[in-house]
């Protein structure tokens, strides 16, 4: 890919009519929904003899409500049909309630608005499940981080844009009736970009659809508890919503009680809060090289609860009146300011990711049914956040800023067991952080080994870094057979546990060690997995490339496999190497060293042995250390 900027998907029709689609939607949602609460509150004055607090509840309820009942049926039809059609009837749905919104908007007819409140989260509903499914089927791999960047980015613009158009219009002599041709318009707008959104083609035609309602919706649940890693990434967007709507539902009390502000600090905190999270989306890309890492991950849970503390820490003394100027010019109010940006950006940081993970690792005939699901636990982290709202806030007593503490340390707790239960994250992270440290890594020919299917990795063996290296390099989960004494290293001996690493020891030494590593190899062949060995057996102690051992050719006999050569170049001379002594006994002076990663083509069981593939590794390692 010449340009790797995200945004050059804008100028593509690949993806620039789905994302006004989508965008469009998003505003549309939020105008609609702004404007009617606004109309309800300062116009209405309450609805069917009701507070007012509570008709804004209700509306919320109407709102999501759909999510629950509907999002296994809209699954169905996003698996099983094609997918830009189903946008299109989609928006069509959208044109029709709008209309008839206009029509409520325009004659003041807020019950029936409330209703058509409830069809608009239908229309949502239906519209989210194709949404993220579509991307897999028009982006590349290396593209589908930054689609979802920029999906993510324009949610939250649209979002923003929605609820600030929404106040404009109450400041004007007639909202009603400039709301009623907004909503129109937009509908009409999204409709037009669905038309150009190009075809797909269908992923599951062969699905039938139930129309059963609650129990789609619990045979949802069943499909995204299938794949463990998938299931816990899909808990940790639905925590990032919780944390998200926790935090914008208390923005105006937080405003008028805790900054003394008024109603401009509300909008800007709002501003602030969106802009953080839509610049962390889209700085997912470069600081993930193109590609799904999930080692930035951790960097985004670990930035929202060290800003959420930081914002608690920070809270103005003695608060006096203030507006959005003082908020940005003022020192103290300005570190709230920040905290909010900070929040925000390590917010996109988190979600992104996790999202295209989600993405790829969903099988494509079901994929839609697996976001569907997602949107309930969305929904559903959504609701228990506003009922834990209510209890800290309410019964409890606690004030916005401990109820924003409680978060950033609620966040920790949750972020911990992910990560313990996904070590692949904390693996990521470390890797992550070494190739964004120490090391600058170049590789070549990656593309050799396969995307599916089993396949042997061998590599020199320059350092104790070379496994998390490669881990760094390759796409798909790697399985290092080390020397069983790294285990005893403490930290070394943490990470390589996490990464699955299968110990291995000298057969006359330590034989069952010996043994189990050779059927643990086997193991992760037979299913399918990339395993990695370094058959030199030690590290390298001259920079050269030592004999390579038989335990290739043991390996290939029990398991005829794809071989895939590798070499690693830069690597001698650092820390963990053992130029100029042991490894680890000198003091580091290498930092953010260049090295390179170089992979040859694919060579078949058959013709590999251990002669021919010392060799290969050395041409491709050349003369360079």
């Amino acid at each position: 890919m010449d340009d790797h900027s995200q945004f050059r998907l804008l100028s593509e029709r690949r993806f620039l009519p789905f994302f006004l689609a989508q965008f469009s939607g998003a505003f549309n949602d939020n105008l609609f929904r702004n404007i009617l609460l606004l109309l309800i509150t300062y116009t209405a004055g309450g609805l069917l003899g009701l507070p007012i607090d509570v008709v804004v509840n209700i509306a919320a309820f109407l709102f999501i409500l759909p999510f629950f009942l509907f999002s296994g049926i809209a699954g169905q039809l996003a698996d099983k049909y094609e997918k830009s059609r189903v946008i299109r009837w989609v928006k069509l749905v959208e044109i029709a309630i709008m209309a008839l919104a206009a029509v409520g908007l325009w004659h003041g007819w807020y019950e029936s608005l409330l209703l058509l409140l409830f069809l608009m989260g239908v229309q949502s509903t239906f519209f989210g499940p194709v949404k993220y499914a579509i991307l897999p089927q028009v982006l590349r791999d290396d593209e589908l981080v930054g689609g979802n960047a920029l999906v993510e980015m324009g949610t939250f613009v649209a979002i923003l844009v929605g609820t600030l158009a929404a106040g404009l219009l109450m400041g004007s002599s007639q909202p009603e009736k400039l709301a009623a041709i907004g909503v129109v318009i937009l509908a009409v707008i999204g409709y037009l970009a669905a038309r150009q959104v190009p075809v797909t083609g269908a992923t599951n035609p062969e699905m039938t659809i139930h129309l059963r309602p609650l129990r789609e919706t619990w045979n949802l649940m069943r499909l995204a508890a299938e794949n463990h890693s998938v299931l816990l990434c899909i808990m940790a967007i639905s925590w990032f919503w919780f944390l998200g709507a926790a935090y914008l539902t208390q923005f105006p009390s937080f405003a008028q009680t805790d900054l003394m502000g008024d109603e401009t600090v509300v909008t800007l905190l709002l501003a602030i809060f969106t802009i953080g999270i839509a610049l962390g989306s889209v700085a997912c890309e470069r600081l993930s090289g193109h590609r799904i890492e999930l080692g930035i991950v951790p960097i985004g849970s670990l930035g929202i609860s060290l800003f959420g503390l930081d914002l608690y820490f920070n809270m103005p003394a003695n608060p006096v009146p203030t507006d959005w100027w003082m908020i940005l010019s003022d020192s103290q109010h300005r570190q709230v300011a920040i905290d909010l940006l900070g929040i925000g950006f390590f917010g996109g940081l988190f979600i992104v990711p996790l999202y295209a993970f989600v993405q790829r690792e969903t099988p494509e005939a079901r994929r839609a049914r697996v976001i569907a699901a997602l949107n309930v636990f969305n929904a559903l982290f959504m609701v228990v956040s506003a009922v834990m709202g209510i209890l800290m806030l309410g019964v409890i007593g606690l004030s916005i800023p401990e109820f924003f503490l409680v978060l950033s340390i609620m966040n920790l707790v949750v972020a911990g067991f992910v990560y313990q239960q996904v070590p692949e994250f904390a693996l990521r992270f470390i890797v992550w952080v070494l190739s964004h440290t120490i090391y600058r890594v170049r590789h070549e020919g990656l593309h050799h080994i396969p995307e599916e299917g089993p396949v042997l990795l061998v590599c020199n063996h320059v350092t104790y870094m070379d496994a998390l290296v490669i881990a760094g390099a390759v796409r798909r989960p790697v399985r290092f057979v080390m020397d069983y004494q790294i285990f005893k290293t403490p930290i070394l001996g943490f990470i390589f546990r996490l990464a699955k690493t299968i110990p291995i020891g000298s057969r006359n030494r330590v034989p069952e060690i010996y043994d189990a590593a050779f059927e643990r190899i086997d193991e992760e062949l037979d299913a399918g997995h990339v395993v990695c060995i370094f058959p030199e057996g030690r590290l390298t102690s001259d920079g050269e490339v030592a004999p390579f051992r038989s335990g290739v050719d043991i390996i290939l006999e029990r398991r005829p496999v794809p071989v895939i050569p590798m070499a690693l170049r830069g690597l001698w001379g650092s820390f963990f190497s053992h130029c100029g002594g042991p490894a680890l006994k000198h003091f580091p002076t290498r930092f953010w060293s260049r090295i390179e990663l170089l992979a040859g083509e694919p060579i078949p069981a058959e013709q590999a042995s251990a002669e021919r593939l010392e060799e290969t590794v050395k041409n491709l390692r050349g003369t360079g250390h």
